[in-house]
């Protein structure tokens, strides 16, 4: 396996107040065979995330198409599991409507954030989304007493599958609480109510270890899995510890086995996304994997791409 960069394809810039800086976790929705459309989570003036979209073409995402004028999903309503912001992580077209899928959060006090997922349906081809619920729908359990985040969700024979980080606690580092996480498993018969079984697919390789944003493809007679993983200590500014990319392999989508020595794909010598490259998200197109992923600063560089080589 070997991905070829391709370069940036945006970065915010403070063109609206809702999108001062950052480009997180973007999220390919390919609305045609000339169009793709990457929601992405803008940070506004107070630093809360919304989730806005550019459209390009699908052959070449670094020609943008539109860059929307409005966010298509705002933080939530005060108190609320998402007033601070919802971030988009995954696109579902199912029966005519598309289901976003976000990452809610809120400010905290003893820890940074504690995050939670929503979701918003859409009955305007993606233009404007709206709230199923003002709660989660995979949030803490008794199992999971920590956070959720970064769902990627398959259906199936009617069988909604859905791959998400968990938190499993914190490490203090330097007077700081740094958390991690690691990918698990959800299942549903409507998208909407999740059967947890406290499953982890993707075993932590170190006690530091957090891995998160699980993006996942159905190949033949298997299941592909491309994620981020990171250390704790130091990743903020030791490119060595920072997050890069992970790959797995599973039969049943259940039971997987790590090679992240295959996923093909590293930090640059330099530019955007040097000290990391974070956030996968990939898709097909004309016969080709393309992968979407945030540079450095947890996407405060702008998010980019890669195809896979055909070698």
């Amino acid at each position: 396996m070997h991905w070829e960069k391709r370069g940036l394809i945006f970065q915010a810039k403070g063109t609206y107040e809702w999108m001062m800086h950052h480009a997180s976790i973007p999220c390919a929705d390919k609305i045609s065979e000339e169009v793709v459309r990457i929601y992405f989570g803008p940070r506004d003036s107070r630093g809360r995330t919304h989730t806005a979209f550019i459209d390009v073409e699908a052959g070449d995402p670094q020609r943008i198409i539109r860059v929307h004028d409005r966010p298509v999903l705002s933080p939530g309503q005060l108190g609320g599991f998402d007033d601070s912001g919802a971030m988009p992580s995954c696109i579902v077209n199912h029966e005519g409507r598309k289901y976003l899928y976000y990452i809610g959060w809120n400010e905290g006090v003893t820890v940074p954030y504690r995050n939670a997922i929503g979701v918003a349906v859409s009955d305007d081809n993606g233009i404007s989304f709206t709230r199923v619920f003002p709660g989660p729908v995979i949030d803490r359990t008794c199992n999971e007493p920590f956070f959720t985040a970064t769902p990627y969700i398959l259906i199936e024979n009617g069988l909604w599958r859905c791959w998400y980080a968990s938190s499993t606690g914190y490490f203090v580092v330097e007077g700081k609480p740094e958390p991690v996480y690691q990918i698990k498993y959800a299942e549903s018969d409507d998208g909407l109510s999740w059967r947890r079984p406290n499953l982890t697919c993707i075993p932590y390789q170190s006690e530091s270890e957090a891995n998160a944003r699980p993006s996942v493809m159905k190949e033949d007679d298997k299941y592909l899995m491309w994620y981020c993983y990171r250390e704790s200590v130091g990743y903020r500014t030791d490119k060595a510890k920072s997050y890069r990319m992970g790959y797995a392999e599973s039969p049943d989508g259940l039971s997987w086995v790590r090679m992240d020595d295959r996923v093909g794909i590293d930090r640059s010598e330099s530019g955007w996304d040097s000290m990391m490259i974070a956030y996968p998200n990939v898709y097909e197109h004309g016969g080709r994997k393309y992968m979407l992923y945030c540079g450095n600063g947890f996407g405060e560089a702008g998010f980019g791409y890669a195809v896979m080589s055909e070698c």
